[in-house]
Formats: structure tokens, sequence, C-alpha cells
């Protein structure tokens, strides 16, 4: 194990760490907007910048690797005011009117260009949980000072489960490294080259590659992206439950962290550290969770009449008749008489409990799974 030193302190780091990831392990707190762990991305915004004793320039810890005996400063003057001219810059270069609502008597020019922006009936659908409003308010940046750049601004509404407003995008390439990395979609174009030259870059979608399964959605650190059925539904002031729970949707396993006001689920995020999928989701685990409250869901079973009706039963009552039409069938035709389909949206231990009981209750091999077709 080596050993490094920050803000005084002396902490242990594996081989192969950068300065931020061993920061986290040892609990020092290191600013990061465009870092994105599970893919390795950032070296872009540079708020994650640190002063390395020896060197003669500020280097951004999320690309930077731990060496042995390096002193490392973290919080100096020098950095904070590097941190707040990359905010204000951030800020001046787009319009996020997170801060204008809570200053509604102001009319200084960010104010008013931020607000006249189109899609704002609704604060932020990041308000509350924006990386880039942490920053501004623990760095205490003076947004009414601001002046906003010119510049037009895309909304891209057609997709029909997320809102991209560019307006909000600080272009930190979290979305592209989350679809060309970790989905491998390819969907959104990779950033290239230094600053001045991806000025134009925006992470404009291809539709065609797009498998709508909200990766970048989940990564984004503002409110750039957002999902359209969350979008007016809370404000950072109501009180979301989490909950966590596994995707319904097939066998795989995928875990979800639901977030839910009054008993109705808000929005859908995949679960980061958990296995199997790492915080993945596809586009139904994600997005696909109306069902739920459909008017013509089944609550109760129902058992067929004599004169085709249905009357609703209680579990008991509906298991019982089950298991005698099945007795009475495999008696009077044999095994054979009887097949069964597991649901692919079931979990793998139910499909093999299924394939079990016709396999060795019923004596039969009549067994299929409706992903097979």
């Amino acid at each position: 194990m080596s050993y490094m030193t920050i803000n005084g302190k002396k902490i242990e780091f594996r081989s192969g760490e950068t300065i931020v990831e061993a920061a986290q392990k040892a609990g020092i707190y290191i600013p990061t907007l465009c870092h994105l762990p599970r893919s390795g991305h950032g070296d872009v915004c540079r708020i994650c910048s640190v002063e390395v004793k020896g060197q003669d320039r500020f280097l951004p810890a999320c690309s930077t690797h731990a060496e042995e005996g390096m002193c490392i400063e973290t919080e100096t003057p020098a950095l904070i005011a590097l941190r707040k001219h990359i905010l204000t810059t951030i800020l001046a270069e787009g319009r996020h009117d997170c801060f204008m609502r809570a200053i509604p008597n102001s009319k200084s020019p960010y104010q008013i260009a931020a607000m006249n922006m189109p899609h704002r009936e609704h604060a932020c659908p990041s308000d509350g949980r924006c990386e880039l409003q942490t920053l501004v308010l623990k760095y205490q940046i003076p947004v009414k000072d601001i002046v906003p750049e010119e510049g037009d601004f895309v909304l891209d509404n057609k997709h029909p489960m997320i809102t991209r407003d560019f307006s909000r995008c600080i272009q930190c390439g979290r979305c592209a490294s989350a679809c060309n990395a970790i989905q491998v979609n390819e969907a959104i174009p990779s950033q290239f080259g230094r600053r001045a030259e991806k000025e134009n870059w925006l992470p404009l979608v291809n539709y065609d590659n797009c498998t709508h399964c909200g990766e970048c959605l989940q990564v984004c650190p503002t409110g750039a992206l957002s999902a359209k059925k969350a979008y007016g539904l809370s404000t950072k002031k109501d009180e979301l439950i989490k909950i966590r729970t596994t995707c319904p949707y097939c066998g795989v396993g995928c875990q979800q962290e639901l977030l839910v006001k009054e008993g109705r689920i808000i929005e859908v995020n995949g679960v980061a550290d958990a296995e199997p999928n790492l915080g993945r989701l596809c586009v139904k685990g994600r997005f696909g969770y109306d069902f739920i409250y459909s008017k013509d869901r089944l609550t109760t079973p129902l058992i067929r009449q004599e004169d085709g009706s249905f009357k609703s039963a209680s579990w008991d009552e509906a298991l019982e008749l089950i298991a005698t039409k099945f007795t009475d069938t495999i008696e009077k035709y044999g095994a054979d008489s009887v097949a069964g389909v597991s649901c692919s949206r079931s979990i793998n231990e139910d499909s093999y409990q299924m394939q079990k009981l016709f396999r060795s209750i019923f004596k039969t091999n009549n067994i299929d799974n409706c992903a097979r077709t």
C-alpha cells in the first residue's frame, strides 16, 4: 500500500487510483462535475483541480493518478478563486433559472434571460439535487451580478420520455460517456479536443442508435435532461421517499430506486452500486411504470362462472380451483395434457420453480417461456 498527504492528512491508496478516488475513500471532499467514475470520464470542467507540491500548475484530481509521497491541498484561496471563476463562466454560458426564482424581485440581465427561456412553466426538475446548483451555493457565487453570454439554445422535446434543454447543459460530456462507454449505444457524439476546439459541441442525439434507456438522464449533473413523466410533479421542498426494489420486466433482477411522492412513483433510477445492473436500466425498467396505475389492472383473482361472466374471488378460492382443475385433467387425460408458460417478467427463481412444478409434480416436460418467441 502507498501513501500520500491531502490537507495535512496521511491517506493510503492503491496503485492506479486517481487523486479524487483516493480522497473519496478517505472521506475527503473534492468537488466534481464532469467526472463519471463508472466510465472513467473526466478532465473537462477542472472544478476538481488541486494543488500538488512541486507542480507549477493546478492538476485535475479526477484524471491525475495518485503517487507515493504526494502532498496535496484541495481548498486553498487560489483554488477557491479558480472554482468561482469556472462556475461563473458556466452560469454565464447557460440559462440556469433556479437561482432566479429565489430572488424574484431582481431584474438583472441574467435573470431576465433565464426566465424568458421556453420550458420554464415549472421549476427545474433537478432543483434541489443539481450538482451545479450545489457548488454555486457552496462557493457563494453572486448570481444576480452575472451577465449572460449571447447564444441560442436547442430545446429537444421530440423524445417520448426525455426533454433535452440545452440552455442548462454545461457540456460536461457525462451523457455521451454513459451512452458510448457504459451502454455502448453510440447515440450521442463524443467530445473531442480542448475546450476551444469543441465550443460548438452539444450532446445532440442520433435517435437511430438510441435505445431510450435513459442512462444519459441519470448521469446528467444539471437539469439539461429531464424525464417528461416527472416534469412539474415535485419540487425540492417535497418529501420524496426512496424505495429500492427489483425491476419486474424480466428475470435479470436489475435493482431500481423508486422516487415516490404521496404514494405515487415520480421517477425511477438504477441503483449505482447494486448487482447485476450497476445503475443501468433499459427503457422498460426506467420508464415503464405507468401500468401499475391503470384502471384496467386486475386487483383480485377472477373466476369465470357458467354464464361466462367473472366474479371476484379470494386467493384461496382461486388457488383451490386451479389445483382441482389440474388434478382432474391429469387424472382423466394424462400428464402431457397440461402445459405451462412461464412469464418473462418473472424472476429467474420463479421460472425455475415453475419448471420444477411441471417436471417433478405434474410429470411432464410441457414447459416453455414467452421470451423464446
